[in-house]
C-alpha cells in the first residue's frame, strides 16, 4: 500500500511515518436527496461493492441520482431505474475531470445511500485537494509567498486532520468549517504554482504534523488558543498580526491571511510568514511512497 512519510529533509535529517493514506475524501453533500454528477469525457459508474460497471457516463452529460430503499436509481430519459448498490463511483477519465455541486472536481466521486439519504464524497489526492483550497481560501490575486503560506498551512490543517469526519465517511468538509474547497474549478494558474513549488511541505512540532490554524484577519494581533478555546498550544502563540486595514474576521489564531499577504508584501518568504506567525515549529516533507502490506 501507499504510505506517506515525513521527511524533515529542512532541519532534521531522519524521517518518520504519517498516516497510512495518500489521498483525501472530502465531502462535498450529505444527507440530500437527489445529486447530479458527471464527467467531462466518457466513464465509467462503477459499484463500489462488486468493482463491477453499472453504466457508462457519456462526456458532458448530467445523470441524477436519488436515494431508492436502501439502493438508490439513476435518471434516463425522464425515468428512473434502480442501481442496485448503496455505493457507487464515478472515475476520473484521464486527463478529465468528474463534477457534482455544479463544479469540476479531480479524483473520484463517491455517492452513498445512508439511511435513505445520499452522501457524496470527493476521493482526492493530497495536492489536487490542496489546488481546489488555496484559492478558495485565499484570493489568487494576492502575493504568491502568501499563497504558499496558505498552500503549507492548509496541507498541514489537513493532515493533521485526517478521519476527524469519519463518522460521515469522509476526512473533511468542503465548508470554512474545515477548509473551503472548490476543486478543479477554482484552480488558477498562479495558485496551482504555489501549490507546486511546496509540495508536500508542512509545519511539525514534537515530531507531528500539527492543523495548522489560519484565519481571514485578527484585528490588529492574534489570539492564543486559550483565548478562543480555552487551552493553549504549543505552536500558537498571540503576536502583531499586520492586519490592521481589515476588521476582525475569524477565530483570530494562527496566521492571518491579510497580514501574510502583508508581509509578503515587505518582503518576508512563505518560510518567514509562517515562522512568524506559529512558534516552535518545524518543516517536513511529506512523500509518497509504496510499499507492500
Amino acid at each position: 500500500m501507499k504510505r506517506l512519510a515525513l521527511s524533515f529533509a529542512v532541519f532534521l535529517t531522519m524521517s518518520i511515518f504519517a498516516n497510512p493514506c495518500y489521498a483525501i475524501k472530502i465531502g462535498l453533500q450529505t444527507d440530500v436527496e437527489s445529486v447530479g454528477i458527471g464527467a467531462s469525457a466518457e466513464t465509467t459508474l462503477v459499484d463500489a461493492n462488486t468493482h463491477k460497471t453499472v453504466m457508462t457516463f457519456d462526456a458532458m452529460k448530467g445523470y441524477e441520482i436519488i436515494p431508492y430503499k436502501n439502493t438508490m436509481a439513476i435518471a434516463l430519459d425522464g425515468k428512473f431505474y434502480q442501481i442496485y448498490s448503496d455505493n457507487v463511483i464515478l472515475k476520473c477519465p484521464p486527463g478529465g475531470f468528474v463534477s457534482a455541486k455544479g463544479k469540476w472536481y479531480r479524483g473520484l466521486i463517491i455517492v452513498q445511500n445512508k439511511n435513505k439519504k445520499l452522501t457524496v464524497i470527493n476521493d482526492v489526492e493530497l495536492e489536487d485537494y490542496i489546488r481546489g483550497v488555496v484559492p478558495a481560501e485565499m484570493p489568487p490575486s494576492w502575493e504568491l509567498e502568501a499563497l504558499k503560506a496558505q498552500a503549507m498551512a492548509a496541507r498541514s490543517y489537513a493532515l493533521a486532520n485526517l478521519g476527524k469526519r469519519a463518522v460521515n465517511g469522509y476526512d473533511l468538509k468542503d465548508t470554512p468549517e474545515d477548509q473551503a474547497y472548490g476543486g478543479a474549478s477554482v484552480e488558477t494558474e498562479k495558485t496551482n504554482k504555489a501549490v507546486q513549488s511546496t509540495l508536500g511541505l508542512v509545519l511539525t512540532y514534537n515530531m507531528k504534523v500539527v492543523p495548522a490554524y489560519y484565519t481571514a484577519s485578527a484585528g490588529g494581533k492574534t489570539l492564543n488558543a486559550s483565548s478562543a478555546w480555552g487551552s493553549d498550544l504549543p505552536f500558537i502563540r498571540s503576536v502583531p498580526s499586520y492586519d490592521d486595514e481589515v476588521k476582525k474576521k475569524g477565530h483570530g489564531v494562527g496566521m492571518s491571511q491579510h497580514g501574510a499577504n502583508n508581509l509578503a508584501k515587505q518582503g518576508y518568504n512563505a518560510f518567514q510568514i509562517l515562522d512568524y506567525f506559529y512558534q516552535n515549529i518545524k518543516f517536513a516533507k511529506v512523500s509518497e511512497y509504496s510499499a507492500s502490506q
